[in-house]
């Protein structure tokens, strides 16, 4: 008998899916070490989020007593212990892929050294560094049965220490040490020898001070243990009436910190006695969340592992390619209005946006600028020119998207900074995200005032412009520009809501404008006619945009995708997705651009959004998607996708099984997209030099 096919994949399930083609980076041999490291750092961190997030809120439901299956895969019980036995599984996979690569750490001489393997030379400077710089900054708490049990902050290291006498085991204390690893490095170059280069984990050290650390107890035995508690960290906001947006934020992210725990990490080899104390004095003896797990924990400090300046263990970035149609020393905005323009980041710089915002501050004829904002870099340079721009008389107006998760303190910092300089600020939408990523420039000419502007699909912010897979395009088309214009008058008067003819624009009719283009393309091929959609985006999840693509697919439309992320579609099943193929690209660049094509009869349409299909995006935030009506600029679209599509080194596909096999080449040729489309930017740019 036929197993009946799955039609949806749990999004939690997915999500974790994906999260092990991060670990498939780390553990591929192809890949140099360092950057096997990097993987390691950024899978963990991605668990920290989940965790956070997606776990904490199927707790909320489990506490509310949601019992019906009110998402694919199971009651929200179900989907737990999914995620519980699929994140035990991955933490083997991530002990199995560290020590692999501290085996190769070896081989290239870097040894990464605890506590119980160091030379004399190493223990004397070691023992002044912990003296220094470290026992300043730690806390002992002493733990007994008559005491509170201390309160775990999140995402923070803790070592549980057990002192004892090998002649005496009942004479033993228990206490709880935090590493400062805020305020100092988690990792410390040792002095070299021979070649050889040496690491040691901040842990470690203190492990090695120990004894001075407990001196005073005269103890002969000191063991100590990593834990680390991760907690709820979705923000409620309380209806007062009397309290600013800005004081509802703040008062929230104080009590993220207080947040329900949601899952529990400790060092699988610590005694049960001591497992057991800090369960039930943190009273989570019946917690169901606990994982196992390493000597070690929060390794997303990996990403900031130290470089050992070895050059042929790194990614070997090549230069960002100068744009064709700007050239050096001119006018940016002249460039913009002979001919659109489409910036592909990091392989096209984005310092193109930052000369943009700077010209615009400084031209005397442009009179004002505005701007959303979602997450901005440290040392914004974004930021500084609109600071820049209001020195020199524009009128700037900012609209800072203040719920940004995990970027919410930052950007209170910068709306106060930018609003003290005389922006004008605009905290969103009520009961919506902003995360629309546009720019526009008003400027004065013959004809009286034109727009010019600047629409991404990823934040604009410097830094992750630099290692994220991004578009943006510049325009002075006066159709896209009025639209513009006119969302930006709706930040500004939410009762003010216009009727879009290009812009598809959430949460007004986005997911309503999408479903009508799949549709025509299901109609088109019921008919016999040529039809087909090639998207590209971060998450496919949305029920009924998925149930659409599935009716295409019956009709005989040809659907390609490629989803970095979640995808809670099953590609290739006969009857039901047997026309759908589906790939994800994890390579040195995070895939974050939204790319959508429609045949429409031959008169292709092309978009650029910064939206995924997501009940959140396209209900619950101010998204926009973008036309691309310059027929170049549709090819470059058109050919960046197929150039992804030939992927046949990082592509994996996504299946039912969420297997992650890689999709290899029939002919051996392994063809690295990130390369290729680099090589294919760098060849357009040669020939408009010629």
């Amino acid at each position: 008998m036929k197993r009946e096919s799955v039609k949806y994949i749990n999004r939690e399930i997915s999500w974790l899916s994906f999260n092990e083609r991060v670990l498939q980076e780390a553990a591929d041999t192809r890949v140099p070490l360092m950057e096997r490291l990097k993987f390691l750092g950024i899978f963990s961190s991605n668990l920290d989020e989940f965790f956070s997030v997606r776990v904490g809120t199927i707790r909320r439901m489990i506490d509310a007593d949601i019992k019906e299956k009110v998402m694919f895969g199971g009651s929200p019980k179900e989907v737990l212990q999914k995620i519980q036995s699929t994140v035990l599984t991955l933490q083997n996979d991530f002990d199995d892929v560290f020590k692999e690569i501290s085996k190769e750490l070896e081989k290239n001489k870097i040894y990464i050294l605890d506590e119980k393997n160091l030379k004399d030379y190493h223990k004397e400077y070691i023992s002044e560094y912990f003296k220094q710089k470290i026992h300043s900054s730690l806390v002992p708490l002493m733990l007994d049965e008559n005491k509170k049990f201390p309160y775990l902050k999140n995402h923070v290291i803790y070592l549980a220490i057990h002192m004892y006498r090998k002649a005496d085991s009942a004479d033993y204390k228990y206490a709880l040490i935090e590493i400062p690893a805020d305020i100092l490095s988690r990792y410390i170059s040792l002095p070299s020898k021979d070649d050889k280069k040496y690491v040691i984990i901040l842990d470690d050290i203190i492990r090695f001070g120990l004894k001075d650390i407990f001196a005073i107890f005269n103890y002969d035995r000191i063991d100590a243990y990593t834990i680390k508690l991760t907690r709820d960290a979705e923000l409620d906001f309380e209806e007062d009436v009397t309290k600013s947006f800005f004081e509802k934020v703040m008062k929230s992210l104080e009590e993220r910190k207080r947040g329900l725990p949601v899952r529990f990490v400790y060092d699988r080899e610590i005694p049960e006695h001591l497992l057991n104390f800090i369960l039930r004095k943190s009273k989570m003896n019946n917690f169901e969340n606990l994982i196992p797990g390493s000597r070690y924990h929060n390794a997303r400090d990996f990403m900031d592992f130290p470089r050992m300046g070895m050059k042929e263990l790194e990614y070997q970035n090549s230069p960002p390619l100068t744009h064709p149609s700007i050239e050096a020393h001119t006018s940016i905005l002249k460039a913009i209005k002979r001919k659109d323009i489409l910036l592909h980041y990091p392989y096209q710089s984005f310092d193109y946006m930052i000369d943009l915002l700077r010209e615009a501050a400084i031209d005397p004829m442009v009179t004002s600028i505005k701007i959303t904002l979602y997450r901005v870099a440290k040392n914004s340079k974004v930021i500084n020119a609109l600071t820049n721009a209001i020195k020199n008389g524009k009128k700037v107006t900012v609209v800072m998207e203040l719920q940004a998760r995990f970027d919410e303190k930052a950007n209170i910092y910068w709306t106060q900074m930018l609003e003290d300089a005389g922006a004008i600020l605009i905290d969103g939408v009520p009961g919506l995200k902003v995360h629309a990523k546009l720019c526009q420039i008003e400027r004065k000419e013959e004809d009286g005032s034109v727009f010019y502007s600047a629409v991404a699909t990823g934040n604009f912010n410097e830094s992750t412009a630099g290692v994220y897979s991004d578009h943006c395009l510049f325009t002075f088309n006066s159709q896209i520009n009025e639209e513009i214009s006119n969302l930006f008058e709706f930040f500004e008067h939410n009762y003010k809501v216009y009727d879009y003819q290009h812009l598809l624009v959430a949460p007004h009719q986005l997911r309503k404008k999408y479903l009508n283009l799949i549709r025509r393309e299901t109609e088109n091929a019921s008919q016999g006619k040529e039809a087909f959609i090639c998207a590209k985006m971060n998450s496919l999840v949305d029920k009924e945009m998925i149930d659409a693509l599935y009716e295409a697919n019956n009709a005989g439309v040809k659907i390609d995708l490629i989803i970095r992320g979640i995808c809670s579609l099953v590609p290739g099943v006969e009857g039901q997705s047997e026309n759908i193929n589906a790939i994800s690209i994890v390579d040195k660049y995070l895939e974050h651009s939204r790319i959508f094509v429609f045949c429409n009869e031959g008169d292709t349409k092309y978009y650029i959004s910064s939206a995924d299909w997501m009940v959140r995006n396209l209900d619950k935030r101010v998204e926009v998607a973008t036309p691309i009506y310059d027929p170049d600029i549709q090819k470059e679209l058109w050919d960046f996708m197929k150039i992804q599509f030939n992927d046949r080194k990082k592509a994996r596909i996504i299946n039912e099984k969420q297997d992650n096999p890689y999709l290899i080449s029939v002919d051996d040729k392994e063809v690295r997209c990130q390369d290729e489309i680099y090589d294919y930017l760098a060849r357009k740019t040669r020939q408009a030099n010629k």
